[in-house]
């Protein structure tokens, strides 16, 4: 269950950025570092140094989401800080994106794309075979606690289609306004992974331990439905 999801790093409490991780540890796959430039979106969270941090009480895979303007200048930097995956937004490598996969690769880290919500999956059809991660935004770049663009659902159906057609291994993961009332939704679409912030998670209760109960509940209320729904349907067609 924990593989299904991801943390934005950057709506925790940095006040108690260790005990907040050593609940999180236990709840989560996986922890998303957003950095920013202040150039490619208008504003700027974490860092390379922040990374080394996380890595010393981490104890799940930490994704760096590289929302700046030159990503060829991160790369090496937040791979030394302790990065297991890399992702680069579609929108600022097109031009290297090949070059910038090598040296992930030779870094032997996992390659990570991401794509705006105006970004089709078309503009990154020749690089999707070789990414592990593929992160598409529902919401703008750059501030949480904006509103789910449903649109962004049918590219969820695109990218698990193509995965299938063309027998890729990426996973897909959603970052924006992943909460209880787009869950269903979102998992029905094809989601592999959702990134929970504000909304989903730290928003949901004071104390984090009892506000990732709540969380996995919700969740596990929509997997109860979709099991009870698959089981109604055997018994229908008699499988």
């Amino acid at each position: 269950m924990k593989e299904k999801f991801s943390v934005s790093l950057m709506c925790m409490d940095f006040l108690n950025v260790g005990e907040q991780l050593n609940i999180l540890n236990d709840w989560v796959g996986m922890y998303h570092v957003d950095i920013m430039d202040g150039h490619y979106c208008k504003n700027i969270t974490l860092s390379p140094d922040l990374v080394k941090s996380f890595k010393k009480v981490s104890k799940v895979p930490l994704d760096v989401h590289l929302m700046t303007t030159n990503p060829e200048d991160w790369i090496d930097p937040v791979a030394e800080a302790g990065a297991d995956i890399i992702s680069l937004h579609a929108e600022t490598i097109n031009g290297q994106a090949f070059r910038l996969y090598n040296r992930i690769e030779e870094l032997g880290l996992k390659a990570g794309l991401v794509l705006n919500p105006a970004t089709p999956l078309s503009e990154a059809a020749h690089y999707l075979n070789r990414i592990d991660l593929l992160t598409i935004m529902t919401v703008d770049v750059g501030f949480a606690g904006q509103p789910f663009i449903e649109e962004m659902l049918v590219k969820i159906q695109e990218a698990k289609r193509i995965r299938e057609e063309k027998g890729y291994h990426y996973q897909i993961q959603i970052d924006g306004s992943c909460k209880s009332s787009t869950f269903k939704k979102l998992t029905e679409a094809g989601a592999d992974i959702l990134i929970l912030g504000s909304s989903g998670l730290f928003g949901l209760d004071k104390d984090l331990k009892t506000a990732c109960v709540k969380m996995t509940e919700s969740y596990n209320c929509i997997l109860y439905t979709f099991d009870a729904v698959d089981e109604r349907f055997s018994v229908v067609l008699g499988s």
